[in-house]
């Protein structure tokens, strides 16, 4: 099972949902999944992970299915130099057992062009980061996903499932 997973915020809480699903060509979702998360840390530059990170590991909690690949809305690892962004930091947090994949819909600062990808008929790329798992590997999954526009359609949702609680 895959596991695509977002967090929203408001003030000192956050909705963390997931939606899991079993093929990377097909929008089937096996279970959706939200909670509430209270106290969470302010945000802090250079620092999102310890915000977000607390937010999607209780939200592993609930889920009992194995989870082949976590999918997250940002960047595994930042810029050239590679530092660890959030998706590096879960896939340390989750003892390296689950490769991560970052969907980045915005620029960081020194990202590689070969980080980029495009979908549907949109001229703006995705960025697309991965550890445990190769990263032209990693973009061909998430070009894949089905959806006729730049974000795949599972992304959308999962999102939508945040907004919707906030």
């Amino acid at each position: 099972m895959i596991l695509v997973v977002d967090v929203q915020y408001s003030e000192d809480t956050a909705i963390v949902a997931g939606i899991i699903f079993p093929d990377w060509k097909k929008n089937d979702i096996t279970r959706k999944l939200t909670k509430k998360v209270d106290n969470i840390a302010s945000y802090k530059p250079g620092k999102f992970y310890k915000r977000e990170l607390p937010c999607i590991l209780s939200l592993l909690e609930d889920i009992n299915e194995p989870i082949s690949t976590i999918i997250i809305d940002g960047y595994v690892v930042l810029g050239n130099e590679q530092t660890a962004g959030l998706g590096q930091y879960l896939f340390n947090a989750l003892n390296e057992r689950i490769p991560v994949i970052g969907v980045a819909k915005k620029f960081f600062e020194n990202t590689p062009a070969e980080c980029e990808i495009l979908r549907g008929e949109s001229e703006k790329p995705l960025y697309i980061t991965s550890v445990g798992i190769d990263l032209d590997e990693a973009k061909q999954l998430v070009a894949n996903m089905e959806g006729p526009f730049r974000i795949p359609t599972l992304l959308k949702k999962v999102d939508q499932l945040c907004r919707e609680i906030i």
